[in-house]
């Protein structure tokens, strides 16, 4: 009996041993133990570049029994944990990154357990942001990525910021613009005239104290008791010098005297000593060539418009217009030491050519348009002003003209910057009767703050501008002198706005009303309706051309967006609008006209040499003649230059000299260049000298400046035996030709202009144009206008 029992009890155990495969099967008594993932994709949709997003992906369990899944995937997408606890009948989570680079990408994702295996697709997208830059003080601008677009949003108001004019300071934001406080530039001294410059800031100039009349005497001004006149150094010249007699300074009194052995009287120049008195004679070394501070290839040919600046100088920096014969055409910017800051290519490849240059910015003349570019980085377009100025139908339409020109001495800059010219057009094809008028832009933005009556006729004409006063504008072809002026509004001290717009605390401006159409509303006094221009901004490609720069077509110029418009102009010369259009120029003619006059015009301390014919006050008194007859030569007058001591007593010009006396013409070769003095007092000769370099070649005159001790630089040439061309720099001074320095090499001269104490060059050399700087010894007068094409930027301005 117990051996029955112990052998049921042993098949008993072998059928529960038999039954159990733990280990060999996930099915635990008929539990699954597999998986499946909740999605088959996961889209991390758009990330920004750079970032990375994380998302979660759900396993379910199919069966009773947990589960461990392996995950894998690849860059660049990565799972954060490769291996996830799935619990019975429960759920576990793989967490996946996406790292975005700038393209869409896709990926998959592995996930096994035993032998079950599941894939899920990934979807990504990576973006690369916009670089957001607010158009303006007080808006933030923020990349969307939804959008792929940059929005904008005002800043909250009080937020500090720095205003768009060195003018102003402790900017804050009230409605998305920033306002500021005006700045005080006032250093209390009495020496010097304290400005401000929207674009530099404060600026400090001595104050030019008058000329005096005596020759040996000089303004000077003391801190404490103002401009005086005191000695010049004794036996300083204030005539002829000669080692026979000479005109020198002795006590403040100017005396001739027979000056001794030693006496110098010659001054040294940058390529010769000083020459000395010996037995009667001027003992002088051999002179040498300059020797040139700089050379550097321009890289193209310099262009200029006929009697045009060729090189503009400004506040150390030379510019010039090139052109290369298959790279187009560009604006090159040099420092005095000959470092190229930039070559900026005009859009279209085609020339332009120099008008003026301020810290504003460069002007050109490019075809039926004026232009500006900076002055410094990269040397960008500013803005593009069409010279279309011509009547227009009154709802806008485009006037049916040929475009206007201007060009050398029809442009001049205001002390700000703005730019004051004069256009010509005609009413169709380019056929007579041709007219004109007077237009003044602002310097950041080209837009026209001020227009004068639209007049008959056209042509050459010259304009110069006085600091203290205003503009004198002389028309050869009706021998008009008039005059025009101007004040800027008077500034709101809140901030705010105040009558017609807001004001300008530094000068006017110009703002559309938001919303409105960006249309610039012209009126004037007569009975010609003024055009409407639309604003575009000034991009490379802009048609039509652009009248302004502004953001886009219901924001002000230069990023100012107040919901105003400004009172431009107030004073005798211009009429503020009461809608903020643009203010009308009266032009007022002086009493004395200048007919059959030269288009040339000076300006220096009250004095005017008009059309290389007469001296005219700037009040408008009585008309001096120059005389041409004294002498035996016949002259021909040159229109340019025509240069005027600071003091205004005496006036320098240049003439074609023929010595025939029997009537008959000169040619080419027989023509020699004479520069002429004048007395403003009678319009007497003073004096005549010979400027060529040689009294037996031909040669041409290029430039010249007024220098220091009432002496005349002149940069001339003559054309050798062989045909190769020399150019000389010369000293002139009471008629006496002082010294001359060759420039080294066989050149020929494009153009140049003297700036502070050198002369600056364009000439081709060996078949190679090269800019070139040369000391001079002296300094050009800044004081009134001396120089050729207005000051050393060409702006022809008068400082008081």
């Amino acid at each position: 009996m117990s051996r029955i029992r112990a052998r049921w009890w042993l098949l008993l155990v072998l059928v529960l041993v038999g039954g159990c495969r733990c280990g060999d099967d996930p099915n635990v008594g008929g539990a699954s133990a597999s998986f499946r993932p909740q999605v088959e994709v996961v889209d991390f949709g758009r990330v920004l570049e750079g970032t990375q997003v994380r998302r979660s992906l759900t396993l379910v369990a199919t069966g009773r029994a947990g589960v461990t899944v392996d995950a894998v995937t690849d860059a660049p997408f990565f799972v954060v944990v490769s291996q996830i606890v799935v619990a019975g009948s429960g759920t576990g989570t793989v967490d996946i990154l996406f790292s975005a680079g700038n393209t869409p990408v896709e990926g998959e994702l592995v996930l096994t357990a035993g032998r079950t295996t599941a894939k899920v697709k990934l979807t990504g997208v990576g973006v690369r942001p916009l670089a957001c830059i607010p158009r303006s003080e007080c808006h933030d601008s923020r990349f969307d990525l939804d959008s792929g677009l940059c929005i904008e949003s005002p800043q909250a108001d009080g937020a500090s910021c720095i205003p768009s004019s060195r003018c102003q300071e402790n900017g804050r934001c009230q409605a998305g613009v920033c306002v500021g406080q005006p700045r005080t530039c006032n250093d209390d001294n009495p020496c010097t005239v304290d400005s401000c410059s929207p674009t530099q800031g404060c600026v400090t100039a001595n104050v030019a104290c008058p000329v005096p009349s005596n020759p040996c005497k000089v303004g000077v001004c003391d801190r404490n008791s103002g401009c005086k006149e005191v000695d010049v150094a004794d036996f300083s010249p204030c005539g002829a010098v000669s080692c026979k007699a000479a005109r020198v300074c002795l006590g403040g009194t100017c005396r001739s005297v027979t000056p001794p052995d030693g006496f110098v009287c010659a001054p040294a120049t940058p390529c010769q000593d000083e020459g000395t008195c010996s037995a009667g004679e001027c003992m002088r070394p051999d002179a040498g060539d300059l020797e040139s501070v700089f050379s550097a290839e321009l890289g193209g040919m310099p262009v200029a418009e006929d009697g045009g600046p060729v090189l503009l100088v400004d506040d150390g920096t030379v510019y010039a217009s090139v052109c290369g014969e298959d790279a187009g055409c560009w604006l090159a910017a040099y420092t005095e030491s000959g470092l190229l800051r930039y070559e900026s290519p005009y859009e279209d490849g085609g020339a332009r050519t120099l008008l003026a240059a301020s810290d504003a910015g460069v002007v050109v003349l490019a075809p039926e348009a004026l232009e500006a570019y900076a002055p410094r980085g990269v040397g960008e377009l500013r803005w593009r002003t069409s010279l279309a100025f011509a009547d227009a139908a009154l709802d806008g339409g485009t006037p049916e003209v040929v475009p206007g020109t201007t060009g050398a001495g029809r442009v001049a800059l205001t002390k700000e910057g703005d730019v004051l010219t004069h256009v010509t057009w005609s009413d169709d094809a380019g056929t007579e009767p041709l007219r004109s008028r007077l237009v003044l832009l602002s310097a950041d933005a080209g837009i026209p703050l001020a227009m004068g009556p639209e007049e008959d006729g056209g042509g050459a004409a010259r304009l110069a501008v006085d600091d203290a006063r205003g503009a004198y504008l002389y028309t050869p072809w009706d021998g008009r002198l008039a005059f025009t002026d101007w004040a800027p509004a008077d500034p709101v001290t809140d901030g705010g706005t105040s009558g017609a717009g807001f004001l300008s605390p530094v000068r006017p401006y110009f703002a559309n009303v938001l919303g409105q159409h960006p249309a610039l509303a012209m009126r004037q006094d007569d009975a010609h309706a003024a055009p409407s221009f639309d604003a575009c901004t000034a991009r490379a490609g802009a048609s039509p051309p652009c009248l302004g720069r502004q953001d886009d077509a219901h924001s002000a110029p230069s990023g100012d967006a107040r919901p105003a418009r400004a009172a431009l102009m107030t004073g005798t010369g211009a009429t503020a609008l009461d809608d903020g259009g643009i203010a009308s120029l009266s032009l007022e003619p002086l009493d004395a006209g200048v007919p059959g006059g030269a288009p040339s015009l000076a300006l220096a301390s009250g004095r005017l040499l008009v059309g290389t014919q007469a001296f005219v006050d700037t009040d408008g008194g009585v008309l001096t003649a120059l005389d041409w007859d004294a002498g035996t030569r016949t002259l021909s007058p040159l229109a340019e230059p025509v240069l005027m001591s600071p003091g205004g007593s005496t006036g320098h010009a240049f003439a074609f000299a023929c010595d025939h006396t029997d009537g008959t013409p000169c040619t080419g070769a027989e023509l020699r260049t004479v520069l002429r003095s004048f007395s403003s007092d009678d319009g007497q000769f003073l004096s005549e000298v010979d400027v060529l370099p040689s009294p037996m070649l031909p040669g041409a005159f290029h430039e010249a400046a007024l220098l220091e001790q009432n002496t005349v630089g002149v940069l001339a040439d003559a054309e050798l035996p062989n045909g190769q061309r020399q150019a000389w720099l010369e000293w002139i001074a009471f008629g006496n030709k002082l010294n001359q320095c060759s420039l080294p090499g066989r050149v020929e001269v494009a153009g140049a202009v003297f700036a502070g104490d050198l002369l600056h060059v364009a000439l081709r050399r060996d078949g190679v144009w090269f800019l070139e700087s040369y000391p001079v010894g002296s300094r050009a007068e800044s004081r009134g206008w001396p120089q050729r094409n207005g000051s050393p930027a060409g702006t022809r301005r008068a400082v008081p």
